[in-house]
């Protein structure tokens, strides 16, 4: 029995040992990615993945599924392609139906300037590989019959960019992907299970303080999205991250009318529908930092606002649910990936709101460094050392979710 089907006595549970040879703090996409590639692509089966609630607790259960690779930069560019690459071939890889549908994205575009912006942007991911072409409203309909080229009177459409290669993947699928995957390499995976200190001797991480007991290791990986900086200052690290919430909604089903994703960078909004038939918007990270997941009703009110000027027939639909994840940013919207200056002390943090997207690439790429101390080049701009070398990768433009 494959995928889904298997179902959740899948993950064996597994007596936890006092001494692995990595052990990886987060349960997430992040974590179990890093866990798997290690297992699968450098043969070490010694590993522990710790958290603290149920895997996919976090930032992974709580994103919008989308998957996509145009960027703005020409060192992100690269990163994000290699990572949607490898998510049309995971299911395949991991055995497990990730439900991966490519369905394209359309930016849309009000004024002139932010033409200028978009057009560049599709002339440096036509450069570097990646399909992303201008349209004009009439091709804009094409695509998407239901937009409203009016802007609801407020933010007409002049055009907009368009990317064919955008994809949506389910979060929880891809979750529960590398966990079944990493466990069948031997992988330990420890639910209900918190990291309460970082022992560092002599400059080195020794291992990791839990709830359950202390845990010896060679290597230690932070891989926990918005509370990086808590479990950094575990180790004595004061990270150049900022925690701040992000919202989303979905409605009650309806029958499918949207596909792909639609985005507004002026109104900060993207809407699109789930394989199940929820009309799903979205809006910017909220200008506060806080560690709490709660839901607003303002963000409710805000975004339906926006969400309608584009996708009038949304306001045809029930709100059936929202949620709030934690998202860690940086000062260049990049992530940082690498070892800290903690030797054996590693991070996979910085995502923002783009760590899902991520998942294969930076798990393959940490895995590597881990195992053999190599910086794939994809990741050597995303380098803990890039803010001290004043060489950081400014990217808050790519993100409809500033």
């Amino acid at each position: 029995m494959t995928g889904l089907l298997r179902g959740r006595n899948f993950l064996p549970l597994r007596e936890m040992k006092s001494n692995y040879d990595v052990v990886i703090i987060g349960g997430g996409v992040q974590g179990l990615s890093t866990a798997y590639y290690l297992a699968a692509r450098h043969g070490i089966e010694n590993i522990a993945v710790l958290e603290r609630d149920y895997i996919g607790a976090g930032a992974s259960g709580r994103n919008t599924q989308v998957v996509r690779s145009n960027y703005n930069t020409p060192e992100t560019i690269p990163f994000y392609k290699e990572s949607l690459q490898m998510y049309r071939t995971l299911s395949q890889e991991l055995d497990f139906n990730l439900m991966y549908s490519n369905q394209g994205e359309i930016d849309l575009v009000h004024t002139d300037d932010s033409w200028r912006v978009e057009n560049d942007k599709c002339l440096l991911n036509q450069q570097m590989g990646v399909d992303t072409r201008m349209l004009t409203p009439t091709e804009v309909l094409e695509v998407c019959p239901h937009i409203d080229l009016s802007g609801g009177g407020k933010l007409p459409v002049i055009g907009a960019s368009y990317h064919p290669p955008c994809s949506f993947v389910r979060h929880d699928a891809v979750v529960w992907g590398y966990a079944s995957a990493a466990a069948r390499l031997g992988v330990h995976i420890h639910e209900q299970t918190r990291v309460t200190g970082i022992e560092v001797d002599g400059g080195v991480c020794r291992g990791v303080v839990t709830d359950r007991g202390p845990i010896a290791a060679g290597a230690v990986l932070s891989a926990v999205a918005g509370w990086s900086s808590e479990v950094a200052a575990m180790a004595g690290l004061k990270l150049p991250i900022v925690t701040h919430p992000l919202q989303a909604f979905v409605t009650e089903p309806v029958e499918p009318v949207i596909s792909g994703l639609v985005c507004s960078f002026d109104a900060l909004v993207y809407i699109s529908q789930t394989q199940r038939g929820e009309l799903l918007a979205g809006a910017e990270v909220l200008p506060y930092n806080t560690y709490s997941c709660r839901s607003s009703f303002d963000f409710i009110a805000e975004c339906a606002a926006r969400a309608l000027m584009f996708i009038p027939l949304l306001g045809k639909a029930r709100l059936m649910r929202q949620w709030t994840g934690l998202c860690d940013m940086t000062p260049d919207s990049s992530p940082i990936l690498g070892e800290s200056e903690v030797e054996r002390f590693f991070l996979s943090a910085g995502m923002g709101t783009w760590g899902f997207k991520t998942a294969p690439v930076a798990g393959r790429s940490m895995a590597e460094h881990i195992a053999t101390g190599n910086v794939p080049t994809v990741m050597k701009p995303f380098l803990p050392g890039r803010f001290r070398s004043d060489r950081m990768v400014p990217d808050a433009a790519s993100a409809g979710t500033h």
